[in-house]
């Protein structure tokens, strides 16, 4: 259960760095926890395809962060070509 919570809080976070970093501003609570959480899924699958782990509190968030950066870069991507 405290894990779920580490989860979701370290994801409502990187949610909100990934918005302070794309456009300046967060997505409200329920956007950063969103992003945040699918930016750790796709974090992860990216952090092991190239070989590497993530240890801690700090590493889990560095590598949720940059898994919603990517997220955020793919979906502006999309929305472009539209």
């Amino acid at each position: 259960m405290l894990d779920l919570v580490w989860f979701l809080l370290i994801g409502a976070i990187a949610g909100w760095l990934a918005g302070k970093l794309t456009k300046g501003r967060g997505f409200g609570l329920a956007g950063n926890l969103g992003i945040g959480v699918i930016g750790a899924v796709i974090g992860g699958f990216i952090f092991r395809l190239i070989g590497l782990s993530a240890y801690g509190t700090c590493g889990s968030l560095i590598m949720a962060t940059i898994g919603a950066l990517v997220l955020l870069f793919a979906v502006q991507v999309i929305q472009g070509k539209r």
